[in-house]
């Protein structure tokens, strides 16, 4: 997107390339909440329910960095940001975002986001652990099962949310605008201003990655993994700021399934790429990490503070082994 632009990211010195990556952070962050207004003020016009909307648009919305990071890295066959990209980030919402969130006001976790919802993330974690790390690929096969899970969890979400509400842990879905236009407006601007944005963050990051001679799958499961996550950290602070706590969780939860089987399974669709050694461990890192989470909230069906403390610490302790053990890319 920047050569189109005739923007030539890498030959910019490393303390602009930050910047530009900061400020592109920001603008996904900002495009992703217009995004999610337009795509359901325009959902809602067209008479779909408040549930298929807050399962499919509100969600996608929160996963919508993620989505043009790894879709773009994968067309580019920059396969190590795809993959990092999406288990970084999946990281970082379960152990730094829950974390900070429980630290701020204990979060309570009924047996539904435990058992269920974490139970079909570690599922998908495992399967990620199993098929992409022993090979370091991504195959279509692999991107046509991980699609298919998701189609199918959503359908039995829609089922269930049908029967009873109250087993979906939904966000809230915004109101339409004044008029269509509006919504128009909002959902062609927050799009564009992410597949425009994501596409200079990958850039800089790779940039900057290469010019401190980072591998790319670190600097994307790192820096640029915290950088899409912008949207889950502000969607559970405001939901932990206004008392539900557990809205907060299942949020988190049902992001990182989009981003797991979406995300991922999309990219592989679309482009089957190959991934460093590195994403072994990190890929068995998210696996445990969901393990971790799912122990700590059945404990005492919530995330303490004292849980968010733990969460927090071994969160930033495998980003620092992620940095430290990183050989030149």
């Amino acid at each position: 997107m920047a050569d189109l632009l005739g923007i030539n990211i890498a030959s910019l010195p490393t303390a602009a390339n930050v910047l530009v990556f900061v400020v592109a952070v920001l603008v996904v962050a900002k495009g992703a909440g217009w995004f999610v207004e337009g795509a359901s003020g325009l959902g809602r016009r067209l008479g779909i329910s408040e549930l298929v909307l807050g399962l499919t648009v509100v969600a996608i919305g929160t996963s919508a960095p993620e989505f043009a990071v790894s879709i773009g890295a994968a067309m580019k066959g920059q396969g190590d940001i795809a993959v990092s990209n999406v288990v970084g980030s999946n990281i970082f919402n379960q152990g730094i975002i829950l974390g900070v969130v429980a630290m701020i006001r204990a979060l309570p976790a009924g047996p539904t986001v435990i058992y269920r919802d974490s139970g079909v993330l570690l599922v998908g974690a495992l399967f990620a652990f199993v098929t992409i790390g022993f090979d370091d690929r991504l195959d279509r096969l692999e991107g046509v099962v991980l699609v298919s899970g998701l189609v199918a969890y959503l359908l039995f979400l829609v089922h269930v949310g049908r029967k009873n509400r109250r087993l979906i842990p939904l966000e809230e879905v915004p109101p339409a605008a004044e008029s269509v236009g509006g919504d128009i407006w909002r959902f062609l601007v927050g799009l564009t201003a992410v597949l425009v944005a994501s596409s200079f963050m990958v850039d800089a990051a790779t940039t900057v990655a290469r010019d401190f001679g980072v591998s790319e799958w670190v600097i994307g499961v790192t820096i640029v993994a915290a950088g899409t996550s912008a949207p889950e950290l502000a969607t559970s602070l405001a939901a932990a700021a206004r008392g539900k706590g557990e809205l907060g969780v299942g949020a988190l939860v049902g992001s990182d399934i989009f981003n797991l089987f979406g995300v991922v399974g999309v990219a592989g669709v679309i482009h089957p790429v190959d991934v460093a050694p590195e994403a072994r461990f990190s890929l068995l890192s998210f696996a445990l990490m969901v393990l971790l989470v799912m122990t700590l909230m059945r404990l005492g069906w919530k995330v303490s503070r004292r849980d968010g403390i733990i969460l927090v610490v071994v969160a930033l302790g495998r980003w620092t082994f992620d940095i430290v053990s990183a050989g030149p890319g």
